[in-house]
């Protein structure tokens, strides 16, 4: 912006400061308000609903201006980060009083919807994490995570899959890259994120290194387990330089880091993560396994039962630890019900622990984290001598800090003020000068009754009267009947009608004293509870380190209770290669049945011997799907140290969970729905383990019926003769795919079980050995309100194509070559031509239009007149 002559003092200060943030809405302290101008003004009162004005600032041209006042920051400034404009606070630096000139001012805060610890734009059962990216070359990153609201700070590397299942678990309110990458990371990862791009020099490796030495203090970075991970340290690095760029200097809540290894957890990609529900989206009403699980009674716990649910477990010992202890919790009532509760009234640690250093901390909050203190204190008393031992590892991990705790306590009103703005929130007793304040500014009142009495009965005047005005202060009055009984050391200060007015050196001794009372005691609270906060500075990696304990607590009571309530139970897990699950259940379905409804359970075998891959066929909405999904999930959960909705589940350890259910298209990649099944799927073939478990849902719908067998069928044949031998679930609604159960020795054929009663269908969703024989799909049109004649219609067709009998042409491919004869075969109803007759030219004409059309393009109603066009021809 150009300085402009005619600009007042004010304004030129803000067009300077609005210089070095250009790219964010500038809320500029003015007195009682917070100012914004010019485009920054039009955008707040769009986004605010707050009136927007002109000002001539002596210029030609008027500015627009629009305003708020300052005590409603909170308010409005969330509303501007949720709309997704970076906000840059700008707030007095001097007392207005005691300024000469005008005001100092500067940006006191840059709030992103990354680095925010605004209450209410922070979820408490989610992180908020800022992530960084850093593109080292074509297919390697550096990429870091850091929640600024609870400390917690995690970095890996690895190609594009690994950062994008990453990025898809973490869910980064805001990413940050290189500037030049803009392109290629909307290539990779699509526009599912804010972002905000940095310079390239920021992401060097020497500046990374210098950036987190200087941040944690230390001559090297082999204490955090992380100094190999020289990408993942790039992108550590940038983070901490726009943390410091964006003024968020108080940082020291950030005591560590944590590296993310892929070998660490269960496998799940970012398809696989969508395609099982697993956390749903942020807000939804919709169903997911989280909502299901999730009854923790503190945020830290929730916050970390989501981050255990994308990674699970695959360390069998760290497993069979957070059973056990789940195991001990179901059968030791008290111990988890008193433990649930002390956790419940520690409140949310985490984020309170990180308003110490960000001097964000109210003293009421700090009396919340004292008591805290003190049921961490109880707790570890209960569990420090528990017969588990995992428990009791965790108990002697907490710190009670009970010298600070004490120190809050006896400091701190029992019922402080919310904030520090208006004082009365330090104890009596703690500061003998605040007493003696408190004291005057309080009994002042009575002291002035009781110096009136004195004076009247000393100077023998019974109408004297003391009074106030802010010309000389306090002062005596004496009527003119009297004032020959004045004592000389008054001094006359005004005569009135009837009256004189006189001041005594102890009257103003006690002005003296009350006059600034209360200016006094607002400093003198503040300067203890700063102190306090500084002395807290020392704890805040112990009292972390309670959060993360009562957290990992607060999820296996949880598990506890899951499994009492919806009678889950342990599951075994060992390193052996089978899987057997006895009367398993759908986790999320399950919760959500019509009252009176039973969920039919199913049991389940898979093993590398006999039983490799079963090829699951049944109706449309028998419970395929559901099935499917049952299995990875009940495999999910065990590998978090949750018991499981099964009677008996014998699990082998697992390392990568595939799962390909569903299609969604990807219309705007230019992707349609099978190339988007066919990315999916390619990703599972190229990944797969001996330990993996893939699940594949209709696989080659998206395409013609015999291209889709014939990929289908494929698959199968890779699966079972590859040496990984994976154990597979494969639903189809291509049955020719049956027939692989006699060319294949590890493939079964299971299908859902049905019955038809008149010419209705049943869904029994029972799992049974066997191919099924037709998919019911006419059924399911009937249901879904289908005309009536477009039933009868296909009952015919579907009668002539049964009637006839399949040959297949080889033993080893499937039975699509016999579909052409059967179709030419059907003819239409009486009177009417035939559309399957070849010679026909009715039928090249309908060919012809069918060849020029790209059904991934069509809309339903483009569709509709197309068939209409057909209907037309026919005629």
């Amino acid at each position: 912006m150009s300085k402009s002559s005619a600009d007042t003092p004010l304004m030129q200060q803000h067009k300077a400061i609005k210089q070095r943030y250009p790219d964010a809405v500038l809320l500029f302290r003015v007195g009682d308000f917070y100012e914004t101008f010019g485009q920054d003004a039009i955008i707040a009162s769009q986004v605010l609903g707050i009136t927007l004005t002109k000002r001539n600032n002596g210029a030609a041209s008027s500015l627009e201006l629009a305003g708020f006042p300052h005590h409603a920051l909170d308010t409005y400034l969330h509303k501007l980060v949720k709309a997704g404009y970076r906000v840059a606070i700008c707030d007095q630096l001097e007392d207005p009083k005691q300024a000469k000139g005008i005001v100092k001012r500067g940006v006191t805060e840059m709030v992103t919807p990354g680095t925010t610890t605004n209450e209410k734009l922070l979820e408490h059962h989610s992180n908020n994490f800022l992530g960084a990216l850093f593109f080292a070359d074509q297919d390697q990153f550096g990429i870091a995570f850091l929640d600024i609201s609870t400390g917690e700070f995690f970095l890996a590397q690895g190609d594009k899959e690994y950062a994008d299942k990453l990025l898809q678990s973490f869910q980064p309110a805001e990413v940050l890259f290189q500037r030049n990458k803009q392109k290629t990371f909307k290539e990779n990862f699509g526009s599912r994120f804010y972002t905000y791009t940095l310079d390239e020099w920021i992401f060097q490796d020497t500046y990374a290194q210098e950036t987190l030495l200087k941040h944690f203090q230390t001559h090297s970075l082999k204490g955090f387990g992380v100094e190999e991970l020289t990408l993942g340290l790039v992108a550590a690095g940038a983070i901490l330089h726009y943390l410091r760029d964006t003024e968020h200097p108080n940082l020291q809540h950030i005591s560590s880091m944590q590296r993310i290894d892929r070998d660490d957890f269960l496998w799940m990609d970012r398809f696989t993560i969508r395609n099982l529900e697993l956390l749903g989206a942020p807000n939804s009403e919709a169903h997911s396994l989280l909502k299901v699980l999730d009854h923790t009674v503190s945020p830290m716990g929730a916050r970390l039962l989501k981050r255990w649910m994308v990674f699970p477990l695959k360390d069998l010992s760290r497993i069979q630890e957070r059973l056990g202890l789940v195991e001990f919790f179901i059968a030791q009532v008290e111990d988890r019900n008193q433990t649930s509760h002390r956790i419940k009234l520690c409140g949310d640690v985490e984020r309170l622990v990180s308003k110490i250093p960000l001097k964000k901390i109210g003293p009421r909050e700090l009396i919340h984290l004292a008591k805290g203190l003190q049921q961490v204190k109880e707790i570890q008393a209960s569990c420090s001598d528990a017969a588990n031992e995992y428990l009791r590892r965790l108990a002697n991990a907490l710190n009670p800090c009970t010298y600070i705790a004490d120190k809050i306590l006896r400091e701190i009103m029992e019922n402080p003020a919310p904030t520090t703005a208006k004082g009365n929130y330090i104890a009596d007793g703690v500061h003998t000068e605040l007493d003696e304040l408190r004291s005057i500014a309080s009994s002042g009142k009575e002291y002035l009754v009781k110096l009136q009495q004195e004076e009247a009965a000393k100077t023998g005047i019974p109408s004297l009267k003391i009074g106030f005005n802010n010309v000389f202060g306090y002062y005596l009055e004496v009527t003119n009947t009297h004032k020959n009984k004045v004592p000389e050391s008054w001094t006359r200060k005004q005569t009135l009608a009837n009256a004189e007015r006189y001041i005594t050196p102890e009257l103003k001794e006690y002005e003296e004293k009350i006059t600034g009372a209360e200016d006094k005691i607002l400093a003198l609270e503040f300067s203890i509870f700063e102190s306090l906060l500084n002395e807290l500075q020392d704890f805040l990696a112990p009292i972390q380190t309670n959060g993360n304990i009562l957290a990992i607590l607060d999820c296996l009571i949880c598990f506890a209770n899951n499994a009492i309530q919806f009678g889950y139970k342990k599951p075994e897990l060992s390193e052996q290669v089978d899987l057997y699950i006895e009367e398993g259940r759908h986790p999320v379905i399950e919760r959500y049945l019509n009252p009176g409804d039973q969920y039919v359970s199913n049991t389940i075998t898979l093993n590398k011997t006999d039983q490799q891959v079963i090829i699951l066929t049944g109706p449309n909405m028998s419970g395929k799907s559901a099935l499917l999904r049952q299995v990875a999930l009940i495999t999910l959960m065990a590998h978090m140290g949750s018991f499981v909705p099964a009677t008996r589940a014998s699990l082998p350890l697992t390392d990568k969970i595939f799962t390909r259910v569903g299609a969604s298209d990807n219309l705007s990649g230019g992707e349609s729905t099978f190339m988007v099944e066919m990315n999916e799927t390619a990703s599972i073939l190229n990944n797969v383990t001996q330990r993996s478990l893939i699940l594949l849902d209709e696989i080659g719908r998206g395409t013609s019926t015999y291209d889709g067998i014939s990929i289908a069928w494929s698959m199968v044949e890779h699966l079972h003769q590859i040496p990984q031998q994976p154990l597979t679930l494969f639903a189809t609604h291509y049955h020719e795919l049956n027939e692989l159960e006699n060319n294949l020795e590890r493939v079964r054929n299971y299908h859902i079980t049905n019955k038809e009663v008149g010419n209705k269908i049943i869904f029994l969703r029972k799992l049974a050995p066997g191919g099924s024989t037709h998919s019911f799909g006419i059924h399911v049109a009937r249901m879904a309100g289908m005309p009536a004649s477009l039933i009868r219609r296909a009952n015919e067709i579907l009668s002539q194509l049964e009637t006839q009998h399949i040959q297949s042409i080889d033993e080893k491919t499937p039975r699509v070559h016999a579909l052409d004869e059967k179709v030419k075969e059907i003819g239409g109803p009486k009177m009417q031509l035939s559309i399957f007759d070849v010679h026909s030219q009715t039928f090249e004409s309908i060919r012809t239009l069918l060849e020029g059309l790209d059904i991934n393009r069509l809309t339903p109603v483009e569709a509709l007149l197309k068939l209409q066009e057909i209907k037309n021809m026919i005629r």
